[in-house]
């Protein structure tokens, strides 16, 4: 091997030495850069809504919600009144209207506003051990999940339990969800396994109208369809891109619970979600530019403040990370149009709940699932 050979290999030798230096020193960098932001001992907002909060009532609203990413279809306006989406249930042969849950037992599993409720008469009262095997068979049809509740010894319905003794059953397939409508081919099916279900109960289903049913299920598919609105704001990167995995180690510590899809889930402290945090790459990425921060807005209650929360979050990485707060266009989203968006999502708030269906309720919850 002659000199210049040796001197070659040497020289090559040192320059990939320097690239790997080079590359080594960025990454600490990075990492630094990230563990200095979040270690500052100024108040976290992450886990605070935003000072002002959201803005004040304002006019009707339909849900476009211009300026922030979003995900709102729209097939047509619906009234906003329980009114127009009608319970649904046959009325007895004496002419009477079928018994359901109470008002105020909106908790339970069997719902009139989003239930087609089918009444079951027994031959004789029967403990709930004999009722709960038969039942387990019928839980869904489709991807619409199906409920039962018993009438008890005191008159009131209840879910059926081990030891409890009732009288009268009440079965109910949701309606609609962010998906579909209850169609006809899921109705047929549940009345056939509702009467092999009745057959082993020795009771009598009194099923209502399919017709009926189906009217009442485009309706309130068409009221989920309206108000199934997402908000999204980006933090995008000024400068360098993030570490991940010191980023996501830092989202963790400050309140963030990292799912196995890569989300980023913000607890609204009371077991449910507040808005959640992607970082727009692959489990597999070593690096991001961007981090998304999105609001299921009829799944999380207006005192929760997500909107709000979610903003003062977007702020808050902004400000540690050296990134700039803008929507999905990438335009910067100042304070004013944040304002305007936050005055119509009250809006939004306000026009659920005239529906009888609350941003976060139970209701909420079942029709955008």
């Amino acid at each position: 091997m002659t000199d210049l050979q040796t001197s070659l290999m040497l020289i090559g030798g040192a320059i990939v030495v320097a690239v790997i230096s080079y590359n080594k020193w960025q990454e600490y960098k990075a990492k630094k850069t990230v563990e200095r932001a979040f270690a500052s001992n100024h108040d976290d907002v992450l886990m605070s809504p935003r000072a002002d909060g959201a803005s004040a009532d304002g006019h009707r609203f339909e849900p476009t919600l211009e300026g922030v990413g979003v995900r709102a279809e729209s097939s047509g306006s619906v009234p906003l009144s329980s009114d127009a989406i009608e319970p649904v249930g046959e009325t007895s042969p004496s002419g009477e209207r079928s018994t359901r849950p109470a008002a105020s037992q909106k908790e339970l599993p069997v719902d009139a506003l989003v239930d087609c409720v089918i009444p079951l008469a027994l031959g004789s009262n029967l403990r709930g051990e004999k009722i709960i095997g038969p039942l387990q068979t019928l839980r869904h049809v489709g991807n619409k999940p199906v409920n039962f509740v018993g009438q008890n010894a005191d008159g009131d319905w209840e879910a059926i339990v081990h030891g409890g003794v009732y009288s009268a059953l009440l079965a109910g397939v949701q309606l609609a969800n962010r998906s579909t409508a209850l169609n006809e081919i899921e109705f047929s099916e549940l009345v056939m396994r509702l009467r092999q279900v009745a057959d082993e109960l020795d009771a009598e289903p009194d099923v209502p109208n399919m017709t009926s049913v189906m009217q009442s299920s485009r309706a309130l598919h068409q009221f989920v369809t309206q108000y199934d609105a997402q908000l999204s704001v980006n933090v995008q990167s000024n400068g360098s891109a993030w570490q991940i995995n010191t980023l996501l180690a830092a989202l963790e510590r400050q309140g963030f619970d990292v799912r196995p899809d890569g989300r980023l889930v913000m607890s609204d402290g009371e077991g449910g979600n507040l808005f959640s945090l992607s970082t727009n790459v692959t489990l597999a990425a070593e690096s991001t530019d961007r981090l998304t921060l999105l609001l299921d807005v009829p799944c999380v209650a207006p005192d929760h403040d997500g909107f709000g929360a979610m903003t003062a979050c977007a702020r808050s990485l902004a400000h540690r990370l050296d990134g700039t707060v803008v929507d999905d266009g990438n335009q910067p989203l100042t304070e004013e149009a944040l304002g305007e968006i936050g005055t119509q999502v009250s809006a939004f708030y306000q026009e659920m709940h005239a529906a009888d269906i609350p941003a976060g309720s139970v209701r909420a919850l079942r029709l955008f699932s």
